[in-house]
């Protein structure tokens, strides 16, 4: 059984147990945290629309962390104009612990 939910304006293929990492939740370690789920698949049967929101999948928060660094580099050609600038973003990890159809 895996679901698709949706979390900070992305989609993502879930199944119990396994550790998926989202969009920072405002969410503290160890807390249950509900997904809307837009699609649920049980063994070929395909839940779609007004019956997959019926659904939910339960998650427990595993750790808020930053992903590792990438290197902005901004220049202009033949102007001496460099700009150089790092950035991790901030990410929530859950484990799924259940999925309810």
């Amino acid at each position: 059984m895996y679901a698709i939910v949706t979390s900070g304006g992305k989609q993502y293929k879930v199944e119990k147990d396994q550790i998926v990492k989202v969009e920072k939740l405002d969410a503290n370690v160890g807390d249950k945290v509900e997904l809307s789920v837009v699609m649920l698949c049980d063994n070929g049967n395909v839940v779609l629309g007004a019956d997959a929101a019926k659904a939910s999948v339960v998650a427990e928060v595993v750790a808020q962390d930053k992903a590792k660094k990438i290197v902005v580099f901004k220049y202009k050609a033949k102007k001496n104009e460099r700009k150089r600038q790092g950035h991790r973003q901030p990410f929530t990890a859950l484990k799924i612990a259940e999925i309810k159809a």
